[in-house]
């Protein structure tokens, strides 16, 4: 099963798009060859670019601590697993006060230190992180792997706590979808959602179908065109019936 996620608004963008780069650059951080640990330098880079809007680490905080309110009012609910509810809610205190402790603006550490903003100015130019370009960067990629693991971590350790802040929120927005299985005839799928505002939308598929959706939506009409690859991977229709699981997620 695939699971396509597709964001009805910029803020659930925004917050897919972190996701995303935060799940590469983990991963590129705990390898050990220096060009792996280049990727993972610039990944950071990038999300500085991303997560550069001023009212996202406020947004966080907001959204935390609504839904903290949100999970009191159900304590008092006999049908809700009481130890299920208070680890969830550890999770957003946890995230509460690790946000609220983070001093400054994001990524401001790596904005004042001139060696990695030289770095950053290079990598924007193709092939401009090179050693007679950088040769103290060069330097920096010959140390062993545990060192340069040590130095990107400590560069990072400040964006943290909005990276578990944003890791809360995403999952709490998934599971507040319930999914339902349906089909899309001849590979098209239309949905009336009659102005009920909705955050995003996360919808299944058997990987063996070779079926690719492309997603568009509003707060009144969804809408799924199904599409496969050629040899050549040149999207064409896919005029079969498609059976799918979609939820629509909303906090």
């Amino acid at each position: 099963m695939i699971i396509y996620e597709y964001p009805f608004n910029e803020r659930i963008r925004t917050l897919l798009r972190l996701e995303d780069l935060y799940e590469k650059f983990i991963f590129f951080l705990h390898q050990e060859h220096p060009q792996q640990h280049h990727v993972a330098l610039a990944t950071i880079f990038e999300m500085l670019e991303v997560a550069g809007r001023a009212d996202l680490k406020s947004d966080l905080l907001q959204e935390l601590e609504r839904q903290k309110q949100t999970l009191l009012g159900f304590k008092s609910n006999p049908n809700v697993a009481s130890e299920r509810l208070d680890e969830v809610l550890s999770d957003v205190d946890r995230s509460l006060v690790a946000l609220m402790g983070s001093q400054g603006k994001t990524g401001q550490n790596i904005r004042d230190n001139e060696w990695l903003m030289s770095i950053r100015g290079r990598t924007i130019i193709p092939g401009g992180a090179c050693e007679f370009d950088l040769p103290s960067y060069y330097a920096w990629q010959q140390r062993s792997p545990q060192q340069r693991f040590n130095d990107i971590s400590g560069w990072f350790a400040p964006l943290v706590p909005l990276f578990d802040a944003i890791s809360v929120v995403l999952r709490l927005l998934r599971e507040s979808g319930r999914s339902t299985k349906t089909i899309a005839q001849a590979g098209s799928y239309q949905q009336m959602l009659q102005g009920k505002v909705y955050q995003m939308l996360r919808l299944g598929i058997d990987d063996a179908l070779g079926a690719i959706p492309e997603i568009s939506a509003n707060k009144y009409m969804l809408w799924v065109r199904f599409t496969s690859q050629d040899g050549d991977m040149k999207p064409k229709s896919f005029e079969n019936d498609v059976p799918f699981e979609l939820a629509l997620c909303n906090f």
